[in-house]
């Protein structure tokens, strides 16, 4: 049984009749992670829906040569795999811990039930994936037309998504490194790009944390 703090961190649970809100905190759990570990791993069967209460971690795909991508980052209040589960199928891609994490565990069988009993919730993930197929698309285009400085904003830009991430604020704590994971570029050249940015008016550097400053310019940046 989950602790209130997937109430919290969670924007569908208030969508959900006390019947449901119930069965969710009933069937599902909590995982702890550390940097590093592995949450779910491509290829294995797809048998629960994934929330980041706390942390941050981050979708990637490799092959056999060891060459990794990193699709999408996702900070706490984000929840990811819903594709999967709807089509039934293994996993696609690699879901890591870039630091200490708690994740949430729905139940794929939880999952169903809430598709079969709460419109609420059927729009909630049409919004979700909505957003998600225009978040790929966006990173396709980043990753191919725009310099390193467009890619840093797109990252963080994609971040500080409302409607994926709500309510996180305007500041996220993560480090240069973790963005260069992300962006797929070095710490040095991710540093230079932050400084750019924030000479620019966008962002606000400190010490481990960025604060966007203004989210809709930095979605624009490189356009």
């Amino acid at each position: 049984m989950l602790s209130p703090s997937l109430k919290l961190s969670a924007a569908w649970m208030p969508l959900l009749t006390p019947e449901q809100r119930a069965r969710v905190e009933h069937d599902s759990s909590l995982q702890h992670v550390l940097a590093g570990a592995m949450i779910e791993r491509r290829g294995e069967p797809s048998s629960a829906w994934l929330g980041v209460i706390s942390g941050l971690i981050k979708i990637s795909v490799g092959n056999a040569d060891g060459k990794m991508a990193s699709l999408t980052g996702v900070p706490a209040g984000g929840w990811v795999g819903e594709g999967s589960l709807l089509k039934h199928e293994q996993r696609r891609y690699d879901v890591v811990a870039l630091r200490d994490s708690v994740i949430a565990r729905v139940p794929l069988a939880t999952f169903e039930w809430l598709l079969d009993h709460s419109i609420p919730f059927n729009r909630f993930l049409l919004h979700q994936l909505n957003e998600r197929v225009a978040q790929f698309i966006g990173k396709a285009e980043s990753d191919r037309l725009h310099d390193p400085d467009a890619r840093v904003a797109r990252c963080l830009a994609e971040l500080f998504n409302p409607l994926l991430y709500p309510g996180m604020g305007m500041r996220l704590a993560i480090t240069q490194e973790e963005i260069g994971y992300l962006a797929r570029l070095s710490r040095q050249r991710v540093n230079q790009a932050l400084h750019a940015l924030e000479k620019l008016g966008l962002v606000h550097v400190e010490y481990g944390a960025v604060e966007v400053l203004d989210l809709l310019a930095l979605r624009r940046y490189g356009v």
